[in-house]
């Protein structure tokens, strides 16, 4: 019942999981391993008739992601951090990597078919603003909204996997909502909606021309840009445009190509042919709510299967690709 094949099928809800949990896809894969590795080990403990696998299994990876936060630090945005900059701010000095929330491929965490509203649900829960949320809560607390509100654990199964009463599951959950309350709702991206294809198609063409009355036009009035691992952030259309617009930009040639992060969609970015920064977008009312732009790209990109060099080559100032 707990080979390896047995446990494996149910790797990408526990990354999932895990990713809520931790606020990192590079913590959240480590945590599945040590998960499974000790279903393995312990696989002699598992009692069918006490548990389904499922259930046993998130019952390790709650404790494994338990251990894993016992440090006071927790994952944040800049915008939990700071004030907002201002056009021509410096950016400072980068903050270390476990500050920060980090993105995840939606194809680590989300599964590849099912029911569209089950998985625009899901893609809510895995959104940057919504973990960065969770962050806010203690981890039991986290744990206990997760199993309840996101993966539908009843509350006599959550007490279950987490050692305690039900009493205490409800008084936790009952805490954790009000502190989600805040967070902010924006479109819900669907790969498949055309009119959002054809959105983001618009978006990325204008991105390598450098096209800046576009890329301005496509924001909305509240915009939040930031560049993770800066504090430096931008609130509103009018300072955002400014930075965009300013002359002598390092990004006038840069290439693009798109992908998904956090339920959303994700733009590589590619400077004089290499990974530079992967940016992930929301989206509200058909223009760009939040870009967030990461700029680790030497270890985010093989996360997300993406290649280092730009496959079309490098494009110059005249345009054209060198290859």
């Amino acid at each position: 019942m707990t080979e390896p094949t047995a446990t494996e099928k149910h790797r990408t809800e526990l990354t999932a999981y895990c990713y809520r949990m931790l606020g990192s896809g590079f913590e959240a894969e480590d945590a599945v391993q040590e998960t499974l590795l000790r279903a393995w080990r312990h696989r002699d403990r598992f009692d069918p008739e006490k548990a389904a696998l499922r259930t046993w299994l998130y019952s390790i990876a709650t404790n494994v992601c338990l251990d894993m936060l016992r440090s006071p630090q927790r994952r944040a945005r800049a915008m939990d951090l700071a004030p907002p900059s201002r056009p021509g701010d410096p950016l400072g000095a980068p903050l270390p990597e476990h500050m920060w929330v980090q993105p995840v491929p939606d194809s680590r965490v989300l599964p590849g078919t099912g029911d569209p509203a089950e998985l625009a649900a899901q893609r809510e829960t895995i959104r940057l603003a919504f973990v960065a949320a969770l962050q806010h809560l203690p981890p039991r607390q986290r744990a206990v909204l997760i199993l309840r509100d996101v993966l539908r654990f009843s509350a006599a199964e959550a007490a279950t996997l987490l050692d305690t009463g039900v009493a205490s599951v409800n008084s936790a959950l009952q805490r954790a909502r009000a502190t989600m309350t805040a967070v902010p709702r924006h479109d819900t991206y669907d790969p498949l909606d055309q009119d959002q294809r054809r959105f983001l198609t618009r978006y990325v063409e204008a991105f390598e021309k450098h096209d800046v009355d576009t890329l301005v036009a496509v924001l909305r009035e509240d915009v939040v840009m930031s560049m993770p691992p800066f504090g430096w952030w931008l609130s509103g259309r009018a300072d955002v445009g400014a930075v965009i617009s300013a002359p002598g930009q390092p990004c006038e040639n840069d290439r693009a190509l798109l992908t998904a992060a956090n339920g959303c969609p994700a733009l590589a970015q590619y400077r004089d042919g290499n990974g530079f920064a992967l940016a992930v977008l929301e989206l509200a009312g058909g223009r760009i709510a939040e870009t967030t732009t990461f700029l680790d790209a030497p270890r985010l990109f093989p996360l997300f299967g993406l290649p280092m060099s730009f496959p079309g080559g490098v494009r110059t100032t005249s345009g054209t690709a060198e290859h």
